[in-house]
């Protein structure tokens, strides 16, 4: 992911947030806050890397010297940003610490390492830790119209691995083997990474999360693919598609109707000034109603970004009011255990009246080799 035009933008952003939420820096480290921020995606090593957003100086990041070339041919220094280097025998927890002053908290990385928790707290021993989330999430879950942009492109690669999904699955192959040329497919169709391959078939559909197993694929087997992964961007794809090796069993055809009409219940009712828990229940509404609550286990969607998984959460509970930009998946799912499973997702970008999807594929069941 290389520095966008908005990255600029964003550390002064966030910056003015830490302010105003009483922190006296940001402690950000490799991870999906760096990657926004910064556009530079550091590895994260037992070496510190660690971009410092303070309230009432210059940002500056502190990085491994071995790592100082990476971190300029990522163009973090033409963001305003300071680079300082450090050595094997230095210590970079105290470098920032005397940089950063007597502050009274930090917000730190939701995703740094415990280790490194540990050493800012003894080169801080008077700052308050908090979650760098407290301010980063809000500005990350409303998306720019070129981050916008970016999901949809990442939304028409993984629309163009579902539609060779004839190529992939056929009875007398196991999941594994047709779970290897899916992800071979998301890297030709435009994709930097594969994140997650997804492909449950027969009772392996009843369970969300499967992946892939050994198990062979049968005629009349229903089969869930929920892939997805990273473009050089450096955002996310996510969507889910269900297909059958021929004709399904009876009791599927009739819960999977009721499933796709959640689905699009719950696209209809997403757009800004609801809440998220609203659009949830719409979809969760019409699967009780048809006497299938129980097999529905899960929350009916999550943001997307330059993480598959971030706010804002479409889960009961969650009051927040979506607004234009936030980016979220949508993907209500009934779960037969033993037998068979099916889910529907989408993403979809919340727009000044309503909602785009992002996966314009069908949603109807496929039948292969019908």
């Amino acid at each position: 992911m290389t520095a966008s035009p908005s990255a600029a933008d964003r550390l002064s952003h966030a910056r003015k947030a830490a302010a105003d939420a009483g922190l006296g820096a940001l402690l950000v480290t490799p991870g999906p806050d760096l990657r926004w921020l910064t556009g530079y995606e550091a590895l994260p090593l037992e070496r510190l890397t660690c971009l410092v957003l303070a309230a009432d100086s210059e940002p500056f990041m502190v990085a491994p010297q071995l790592e100082v070339p990476s971190v300029e041919a990522a163009g973090v220094p033409a963001l305003g940003v300071e680079v300082v280097g450090w050595g094997e025998t230095e210590d970079p927890y105290a470098v920032i610490a005397r940089r950063v002053g007597p502050v009274t908290s930090v917000g730190l990385a939701n995703r740094m390492w415990a280790e490194q928790v540990l050493r800012f707290r003894s080169a801080l021993p008077g700052a308050e830790q908090r979650l760098a989330s407290d301010v980063l999430a809000d500005l990350r879950m409303r998306k720019a119209p070129d981050e916008v942009d970016a999901l949809r492109r990442a939304g028409q690669a993984i629309d163009r691995v579902h539609a060779r999904m004839g190529e992939f699955l056929r009875p007398g192959i196991s999941e594994r083997e047709a779970g290897r040329a899916i992800a071979a497919a998301i890297l030709a169709e435009g994709h930097e990474t594969v994140d997650f391959v997804i492909v449950g078939s027969g009772p392996n559909g009843a369970s969300p999360h499967h992946e892939v197993g050994d198990r062979v694929m049968q005629d009349g087997d229903p089969v869930v693919v929920d892939i997805g992964g990273t473009t050089a961007e450096g955002y996310c794809s996510d969507c889910t598609r269900v297909y059958s090796l021929g004709e399904p069993p009876a009791d599927f055809r009739e819960y999977f109707a009721v499933l796709l009409a959640a689905q699009l219940a719950a696209c209809e009712q997403a757009r800004p000034g609801v809440t998220a828990e609203s659009v949830d229940a719409a979809a969760r509404d019409v699967i009780a109603a048809a006497g299938w609550g129980d097999e529905f286990m899960h929350r009916t969607g999550h943001g997307i970004g330059v993480e598959t998984h971030e706010e804002p959460y479409i889960v009961s509970g969650n009051t927040r009011l979506l607004e234009p930009g936030m980016a979220f998946s949508i993907e209500p799912g009934i779960y037969l255990a033993g037998r068979h499973g099916a889910r529907i997702e989408d993403i979809v970008v919340a727009t000044e009246d309503g909602i785009e999807r992002l996966n314009v594929t069908g949603r109807d069941l496929v039948v292969l080799g019908a």
